[in-house]
């Protein structure tokens, strides 16, 4: 799975492929783990492993889900990558590398993960988030696309869901938002509009309930402003009984037509004081 490309998923047997290029070429290919390892995607404890049980990285690399919160990494290669790096006169040294205190909290966090099924709980917990954006994205038409695995999931957040319009603003104000209610998110992919979803691995059901229900009502507020601008813009052009037909049923539709006098009353006055701000 590619992570900050926007919780991407490559089709099965995709990463068998462009290995075989690789290595035709003389290079290897890395696993990078260090996001989607230790069980996050939930049906796997491996996200390489999504590509199917005949795929085997050359090298494996891990990073902070190990320590959980202590600074740990590592990384996990074949005998012939190992013995290849040995021969080539490089050397590597590090003054903490294998240190006891490390290795027994990696090895508590192990411990962890397997009593507490942490694994599972991914599966099952991510399974039940994924169905509550679900029915956000027949709300909101901003949300283009939900995509991930277990408790590693991306919303893709698009203008138009034709062209895919990136909406990257929208995405940061989400973020903001959010922030000022004590929930962290983060955007990733090449336009930055992909809401992240990666909590900790005791994320349960009732969080979930809570962090979508905040995002609902925050895309409901976005909705609202970006159709008051749509209004806007069509009225001044003198499009106003056009818009309302196309829009019919819509916020954009009833502020246009004024089937909904007080919404349009209100839609402006929100209007004004924004341009004032």
């Amino acid at each position: 799975m590619q992570s900050c490309g926007g919780q991407v998923i490559p089709p099965v047997g995709y990463f068998q492929q462009v290995a075989q290029h690789v290595r035709e070429a003389g290079g290897v290919f890395i696993a990078d783990e260090v996001q989607v390892g230790f069980g996050r995607v939930g049906s796997h404890f491996w996200a390489f492993q999504l590509q199917g049980e005949d795929f085997v990285p050359d090298i494996v690399t891990m990073g902070k889900p190990i320590g959980n919160g202590h600074p740990m990494s590592c990384v996990v290669t074949t005998k012939e990558v190992a013995e290849a790096f040995m021969s080539s006169g490089m050397e590597y040294f590090n003054t903490f590398g294998g240190n006891p205190v490390s290795c027994a909290i990696g090895l508590a966090v192990l411990d962890v993960i397997e009593k507490e099924d942490l694994q599972g709980k991914a599966l099952r917990v991510g399974q039940y988030l994924t169905s509550l954006l679900e029915k956000q994205k027949e709300k909101h038409l901003l949300i283009g696309d939900i995509r991930g695995r277990g408790l590693f999931v991306g919303v893709e957040l698009v203008r138009d869901r034709l062209k895919l319009t990136p909406a990257t603003a929208e995405a940061q104000e989400v973020i903001y938002r959010l922030k000022e209610q004590y929930i962290l998110l983060s955007a990733d992919g090449p336009h930055r509009n992909v809401l992240k979803f990666k909590p900790p691995m005791c994320f349960t059901t009732e969080d979930a309930d809570l962090v979508v229900e905040k995002i609902d009502i925050i895309l409901t507020g976005i909705s609202f402003l970006l159709s008051l601008r749509l209004v806007l813009a069509f009225i001044c052009s003198g499009g106003r009984q056009e818009m309302g037909e196309r829009y019919r049923g819509s916020h954009a539709g009833k502020l246009a037509t004024g089937w909904d006098s007080s919404l349009r009353h209100n839609a402006a006055c929100v209007c004004v004081r924004r341009l004032h701000h």
